[in-house]
């Protein structure tokens, strides 16, 4: 009977039974990771090639995330081919890692409605209309300071973006992320309340570029 019962389950849902549809969300999220943040929490013990100083990487792109109002789709169904090594490698210069596009494209870029060679040039164009504050990558050594201090810059390097708009992560005492909500055509928007929660820390660590 439980068979039954499971398998009537899946024949009302025979598409959408594992995961969200594709395309059906109201906003974006653009993630950008503070990459010797993130090397010296994870990275660096992983030994991974976007540690390595010869790349020289400040804020990279973590992720362009489609976002509901409250909560977020992720895994989506979608008839969109998986991208090819090849689109994976091409986003290194701004992710520091082929298999962080992978894995975006998996959780998130499936959700978009989008092809995987759209989603990543959007994710692209994204990432380089926002002015990455250049304050940090002058760093000599590692400094401790409130993570009001990075949204502040941000905000000073874009001057249309406002406060809700904008939030600051942390992670392990350390600036995490700048996390920045804009339309689905990248104009940038009030954030949900689930996203707009800003790292309360008093004196986050921000390492220096390597």
């Amino acid at each position: 009977m439980r068979a039954i019962f499971a398998l009537l389950l899946l024949l009302a849902n025979p598409v959408w039974a594992d995961g969200e549809r594709a395309g059906y969300f109201d906003y974006y999220v653009l993630s950008l990771s503070w990459s010797p943040n993130w090397c010296a929490l994870t990275g660096d013990v992983r030994g991974e090639d976007q540690c390595n100083p010869r790349h020289d990487y400040g804020w990279v792109l973590h992720g362009l995330w489609p976002q509901q109002e409250k909560g977020w789709p992720a895994y989506c169904h979608t008839s969109k081919r998986a991208p090819s090594r090849a689109m994976t490698a091409a986003m290194i210069d701004i992710m520091g890692s082929s298999g962080l596009a992978w894995h975006q494209w998996k959780k998130h870029g499936s959700c978009s409605g989008l092809s995987a060679e759209s989603y990543y040039r959007l994710a692209r164009q994204a990432y380089g209309q926002i002015n990455r504050p250049q304050i940090f990558r002058k760093l000599k050594n590692p400094i401790k300071l409130p993570a009001k201090v990075v949204e502040q810059a941000f905000m000073e390097a874009n001057p249309k973006l406002l406060q809700n708009q904008i939030t600051i992560t942390c992670n392990s005492g350390h600036i995490q992320e700048a996390r920045l909500c804009l339309t689905r055509d990248l104009k940038p928007r009030k954030c949900g309340v689930d996203v707009i929660r800003d790292c309360t820390h008093p004196r986050a660590i921000m390492t220096p570029v390597r």
